[in-house]
């Protein structure tokens, strides 16, 4: 069983920065696959960035150029710097990892970016 916990969310003003961790734990086997993806009420989840083991990344049209992700050597924790936010960037971003054919999330952590 693997378990992912979020950190670093939290109120930000528009064109600031905040940099999201999240760290896997539990019964460890490498991910092939990490990444964020940020949900707002009323619309579907979807991808912010990811970033697989041989660090190839991918990430959504509306944070390129802003957002980068970054993991450990051992795929056990990955990180999303965001810089230049807006409002629409205000969502619960979560964490996510596969391993294997499963699938984990993380429970979430609230980014609001608000003058």
């Amino acid at each position: 069983q693997v378990q992912l916990v979020e950190s670093g969310g939290g109120l930000v003003q528009p064109g600031g920065s905040l940099r999201l961790s999240c760290q896997a734990t539990g019964r460890i086997i490498s991910p092939s696959a990490m990444g964020w993806y940020r949900q707002t009420l009323g619309k579907e989840r979807e991808l912010v960035a990811a970033i697989a083991g041989g660090g190839i990344t991918r990430y959504g049209d509306s944070v390129k150029g802003r957002f980068t992700i970054s993991r450990t050597k051992s795929m056990n924790a990955v990180y999303l710097q965001m810089n230049s936010l807006n409002t629409e960037d205000t969502a619960v971003y979560y964490c996510h990892a596969r391993v294997g054919t499963l699938e984990y999330w993380g429970p979430g952590t609230q980014v609001t970016v608000s003058a």
